[in-house]
């Protein structure tokens, strides 16, 4: 019986499912081909091939139309299978436009005090069929997970050098400023230039967390001719404001920093400092799936609208 049958439903077709189920809702081989949009002769041909296929009497003819046992079960069937058949290309498609399915996104944590934040409030919003997994990693990190293909998208500081086949996007620019302890003698100042620095214990961070931003912050010193002694090293960014709230030091932060409302840290303008830095965005867009291409362009939206 199992080789029967499956010799059967390589020769069904699902025309034959929706011709029969026309028919036995109306009942009149006229009405169902109208309902179909075709004669009614091929509409009675295909019904006879459905019979002759599985060998059963689906419809009595005569003198009206009537479903038989075998067609009830039929149309119970049919109606199932086509029902199944419209809920998985209807979920095949959402995944197809990037309405379903997951996406997995790397950031550095200190991209949450920009447009990010919304922008993944906003794609949750607007896709809330798809699964939304977030890594917290540092720049290096992601472009080591999206080499792997461990992500699908990430947020990163700086745009890196060492990914020629993702595609890689500046969303945002922006200036640094001098994160300093409470009461420093330097926090009347409305804004401080490179130089005012020079002799304060500074907290930093490792090259490894964020190459790019590291040699930018090292600019900034290299151009005033400022070589500030490093008290303390943090791979965070929330530990380094941490540390100059404690007194440890000072230290040059992203602007979007002056969001972050942490103790009492007062943070000025840096004058005379040309140099910026950049959040950027990278993705495979050859082989990003319809979600992480979706989650791009909400993200792109988002830092434009900000802007």
């Amino acid at each position: 019986m199992p080789t029967k049958n499956n010799a059967l439903l390589h020769r069904l077709d699902i025309r034959h499912l929706r011709y029969f189920v026309a028919v036995a809702e109306e009942l009149h081989f006229g009405h169902a081909a109208a309902r179909l949009n075709m004669a009614q002769p091929p509409l009675s041909q295909q019904i006879q091939q459905l019979e002759g296929l599985l060998g059963a009497r689906l419809l009595e003819r005569r003198p009206q139309v009537l479903l038989t046992p075998a067609g009830r079960e039929m149309l119970d069937v049919a109606r199932r299978i086509l029902g199944q058949l419209d809920v998985g290309v209807g979920s095949v498609l959402e995944v197809a436009s990037g309405g379903a399915g997951m996406v997995t996104i790397g950031f550095a944590a200190s991209t949450l005090l920009t447009p990010l934040t919304h922008a993944i409030r906003k794609f949750r919003q607007v896709y809330p069929g798809v699964t939304v997994h977030l890594r917290e990693l540092s720049t290096a990190e992601q472009e080591d997970a999206l080499r792997a293909r461990t992500i699908d998208v990430g947020v990163l500081r700086q745009l890196p050098a060492m990914l020629p086949d993702f595609d890689c996007e500046a969303l945002l620019q922006e200036r640094f400023v001098v994160a300093l302890p409470p009461g420093h003698r330097l926090g009347t100042r409305k804004s401080i230039r490179v130089a005012a620095l020079a002799g304060e214990p500074f907290v930093h961070f490792p090259p490894d967390v964020a190459p790019g931003l590291h040699a930018e912050v090292q600019r900034i010193f290299e151009s005033a001719g400022v070589r500030p002694p490093i008290v303390q090293s943090a791979r965070e960014w929330i530990t380094i404001v941490g540390l100059v709230e404690a007194g440890l030091g000072v230290s040059i932060v992203p602007e979007s920093f002056t969001r972050l409302r942490w103790g009492r840290v007062t943070y000025r303008p840096l004058a005379g400092a040309h140099q910026r830095t950049t959040i950027a965005l990278c993705w495979d867009a050859g082989r990003a799936a319809p979600t992480a291409a979706a989650f791009v362009r909400v993200v792109k939206e988002a830092f434009r609208a900000a802007t």
